[in-house]
């Protein structure tokens, strides 16, 4: 920067110095100033702003009647008692003195002058930019203060081109942490992110989801009302309403009748207020005045204890008021250096002489009339930002003890630039009454929280804490019997859109806001995952759920197996049929030659009986676990041996019929049926079309062991999928058709000798057939369990049964017990017989 720019600069600020005092007569106290080898300087709003129209630049004249902040008082009176005790000792800075400059800021414009005069060159009234500032030495080393966020941005962007260090108090913005447009500022005070953290985790340690947020005009309020949505959206916390109060907002204007209104309107129970002190008191009073009462209200820490709002006539009735508080330290003497100063002669304020310069601001004149007895009380909130106060000065301190070599135990003299204080102030690390001091990267100071609760004691307030938040680990801790809620039976109040849903009732977004919603229960095979309420998800293929599910359980494992009562029962019943059929077979061969054997057929009889068997050994695949084997031989292994002995039943009765019926008749007929033997080769025939559909079955059609999910939504039916196949309705439809065909000619021969009509037992044993298939299949249609098979193998029993009774049976009791109707004669008797019905009279 060339010289005669920078001269231009420095005349242009000097010019607006001019030109904020140039209407004023100036006073000052003495105790704004103390002289000394390096100078701090301390902002503190020892009066309220006064809210008026300027129509030129001057600054706001601080010290006016009813306007006294005993709040800043107490923070000027911290920092000069923390200078004077560095001082008195020779520990920290053994042969240097801090002196200080101290101002009133008021308003924005009082602490736009005061940077501009603390950074001047020592002796003059102007700054001068210089092409290097790393050699540029303004009056102060440090400054102190501002109380709040919209001071601190202001002073920290106008010292940061001079790396003069700025260590706030009270201004906790998280705005402020950034380092590339503040290099120089830190804080004694964490920053609001910490705050936020604390906030949302009380919301959701009550289960507080539905809430309102409030704020004031700025960065503090705008910037943690942001910070506090953009944190609680992320866990799950729904925002009904949102509002920030205007700095010129007042009690029971437009703009709070607007807000009260739609707090009312937003329905939450909860409203977290982000606000400055001054706008907080202007908020409140709204509340009291629209009557806004029953909620529970959660305070930032710039006004969670400060009796500038407790005294807020009517307040009490409000509800319930939690709040995040700094956790309380006391700075040691510190009230007793307030009374020993309202007892000391102060003098009268003295007027700047014309030309001199001095500030408008350093005036307190109500502080000059104090007595022990009229000054402010030190409470809770105050005190603990004095001691925040406090600890900025010892920053300060321990920052030049270091800079300058005290170490030694003399500190040294030579010239030292406040960007070199600023480098050792990020260095420090002391313990301070208990208290380690130190900053993060950031310039931000760790400190542990405190959550209170605001009590009511008659008209008389006071807190109590109720918790505490810590960082390592990270943790908050609530103690809630120490609560008194505003509710009955001091229960917590529920902020919620919508109650939660039951077990398994997954929610159905109504509206914008995930927090309002329906309870709709989770359908049948799926479940609610407490992962995820809005979504039911599927359960696994081996498990299933009821409606309204929460968990998923297992899949009952259905078979049929050997072990079962049942199982035994059929197994008994089968294998008796088996032997039944061994005993037969060999009965048959033992009395081959007998007329009952040869009139059933002969040797026909052992391929029917086989038939039979073969059919009975496929019952044995119906228990156990389905095998490929088992699969492929349990259904193809009966349709065909079943419909062999069909074929049998039917070419015999056919046989007689021909026999006796159509031998004189269509004799041509008879005789070709005889020479080609007609009876062996349609049972060859009819045998081979039903084993070519089994074999086009088993390849077109493979049955194969399954697990069937869908029949039941609680079991897995193991099974073979034979009986949804083509291949097995064309087999069961070809041995239909040999039934009926067995059924026809056995009702045809109804009228044959007495030894020959099997009409009455065939037709008994066709109907039980049919019978045991229409139930099957009937049955089938409306029970698809596992004892289905146990109606299957039913089936098949009452199939082979009836066909192995209605058959054989009556031809073993006359063997057995007849032998005097097995032989030639009563044979030849009962053909004669038949012969003269049937002849012409």
């Amino acid at each position: 920067m060339s010289p005669w720019v920078a001269h231009l600069a420095g005349l242009q600020l000097s010019i607006a110095c001019c030109w904020a005092f140039s209407c004023h007569k100036t006073w000052f106290s003495p105790d704004f100033s103390l002289p000394g080898d390096f100078l701090l300087a301390g902002l503190f709003p020892l009066h309220t702003d006064c809210l008026q129209v300027r129509r030129t630049p001057q600054v706001t004249l601080c010290d006016r009647p009813d306007s006294f902040n005993g709040h800043g008082y107490h923070l000027f009176q911290a920092m000069r008692f923390g200078i004077e005790e560095i001082n008195n000792s020779t520990a920290l800075l053994p042969n240097v003195t801090l002196g200080y400059e101290l101002y009133d800021v008021c308003s924005e414009s009082a602490n736009f002058y005061a940077t501009l005069n603390m950074l001047c060159l020592p002796g003059t009234y102007h700054i001068e930019i210089q092409e290097n500032l790393s050699h540029y030495s303004p009056k102060v080393m440090a400054i102190i203060g501002p109380d709040n966020t919209n001071y601190a941005v202001t002073t920290a962007a106008m010292l940061s081109p001079f790396l003069v260090p700025l260590i706030s108090y009270e201004a906790s913005s998280m705005v402020l942490s950034s380092k590339w447009q503040y290099p120089s500022f830190l804080r004694t005070i964490p920053s609001d992110k910490y705050q936020v953290e604390i906030m949302v985790l009380l919301l959701q340690k009550f289960g507080w989801v539905w809430i309102s947020l409030v704020g004031s005009y700025g960065d503090y309020g705008q910037g943690g009302v942001q910070a506090l949505e953009d944190l609680a959206t992320k866990r799950g916390i729904c925002i009904a309403f949102k509002g920030i109060m205007s700095s010129s907002a007042q009690e029971g204007d437009k703009e709070m009748w607007s807000m009260m209104r739609h707090l009312a309107l937003a329905r939450t129970t909860v409203v977290v207020v982000f606000s400055s002190r001054q706008l907080a008191r202007v908020f409140f009073k709204s509340v009291v005045l629209a009557k806004l009462t029953g909620k529970v209200w959660i305070a930032s820490e710039a006004w969670a204890i400060s009796t500038h709002i407790t005294n807020v006539p009517g307040i009490q009735g409000i509800g319930t008021v939690l709040g995040v508080a700094i956790q309380q330290r006391l700075i040691p003497g510190l009230k007793e250096f307030e009374a020993a100063y309202a007892r000391a002669d102060k003098g009268a304020p003295r007027s700047c002489s014309k030309g001199s310069w001095c500030s408008t601001n350093q005036l307190c004149r109500e502080c000059q009339t104090f007595t022990e007895y009229t000054m402010p009380k030190l409470g809770a909130f105050s005190m603990s930002s004095a001691y925040n106060v406090y600890r900025t000065v010892y920053a300060a301190a321990h920052g030049l003890h270091q800079l300058l070599g005290c170490a030694s135990g003399t500190c040294s003299r030579g010239q030292v630039y406040p960007w070199q204080l600023l480098e050792q102030i990020y260095k420090v690390n002391f313990l301070l009454h208990e208290d380690t001091v130190t900053f993060d990267d950031n310039g931000d100071l760790l400190s542990s929280y405190n959550i209170i609760a605001w009590d009511w004691i008659g008209s008389n307030w006071t807190f109590r804490v109720i918790g505490s938040f810590t960082w390592s680990p990270v943790r908050l801790d609530i103690n809630k019997t120490n609560i008194q809620w505003h509710g009955k039976n001091n229960q917590v109040p529920a902020s919620v859109c919508t109650r939660d849903c039951a077990e398994g009732h997954h929610r159905l977004v109504m509206g914008f806001h995930h927090c309002c919603f329906e309870c709709v229960p989770c359908e049948a095979g799926t479940f609610l995952n407490k992962s995820d309420l809005y979504r039911c998800q599927l359960c696994g293929k081996e498990e299933w759920a009821p409606e309204g599910s929460q968990t998923c359980f297992p899949r009952t494992v259905v078979v049929l197996t050997w072990q079962e009562p049942i199982s035994w029962v059929l197994l008994a019943a089968n294998t008796l049929l088996l032997l039944l059929l061994v005993g037969t077979a060999g009965l048959f061969a033992w009395h081959l030659d007998t007329p009952v054997v040869r009139s059933a057929g002969g040797r026909l009889c052992f391929l029917m009986l086989g038939s039979l068997a073969g059919g009975s050994c496929s019952v044995y695949g119906f228990f156990g676990e389905p095998t490929l084997p088992a699969c492929l031989l349990r259904q193809a292994l009966f349709s065909l041996g079943f419909a062999i002995f069909l074929s049998c039943l039917t070419v015999r009765s056919f046989q007689l019929i021909i026999i006796f019926k159509f031998s004189t008749k269509v004799p041509r007929f008879y005789r070709a049926w005889v020479q080609r033997h007609g009876a062996g080769l349609f049972v060859m025939i009819s045998s081979m079309a039903q084993l070519l559909i089994c074999l086009i079955w088993l390849v077109v059609w493979t049955p194969l062991p399954t697990r069937e999910y869908q029949r039941f939504p609680q079991l897995v039916v193991l099974e073979c999928t034979e009986s949804n196949s083509l291949g097995f309705l064309l087999a069961f439809t070809y041995n239909g058709l040999l039934s009926v065909s067995a059924f026809a000619c056995s009702y045809l021969g109804k009228d044959l000798p007495e030894n020959y009509n099997e009409a009455k037992c065939v037709t008994f044993s066709q109907l039980l057939n049919f019978v045991s298939w229409i139930t099957f299949f009937t049955v089938a249609s409306i029970y698809q369990g596992k004892y289905l098979l146990v109606v299957n193998v039913l089936a098949f029993l009452t199939c082979l049964s009836s066909g192995f009774s209605g058959y054989f049976l009556p031809k073993c009791y006359v063997i057995l017990f007849r032998p005097d109707l097995n032989n030639t004669e009563h044979f030849q008797a009962s053909i004669q017989d038949y012969t003269r019905r049937c002849s012409p009279s």
